[in-house]
């Protein structure tokens, strides 16, 4: 009885756990979490030919930045880097 009790608890905290989650969605205003964030930058040069795209993150992060993705990985990038200022001004 006591290995039911304990079992029953552990998946309605599970569910509940688990249903939580979905609840948070972009539109709720209590819910700031930021979906994408640069806290690390490289200190590198990316080839213009391998960059797929480059997206400036919003001002909910606590450092600008800019994501740039690669056919491999996605590197953060200082938005003040003159190699990525021309690139972002060519692609508009």
């Amino acid at each position: 009885m006591r290995r039911l009790m304990c079992v029953l608890f552990l998946l309605i905290f599970c569910t509940k756990q688990g249903t939580s989650q979905f609840l948070i969605s972009p539109t709720d205003h209590h819910a700031e979490v930021p979906l994408r964030c640069c806290f690390n930058f490289i200190d590198f040069q990316i080839p213009t030919q391998m960059i797929v795209s480059a997206v400036k993150i919003g001002s909910h992060c606590p450092a600008p930045g800019i994501v740039v993705t690669t056919p491999r990985t996605e590197f953060c990038v200082r938005p003040d880097e003159s190699w990525i200022k021309s690139f972002m001004e060519r692609q508009l």
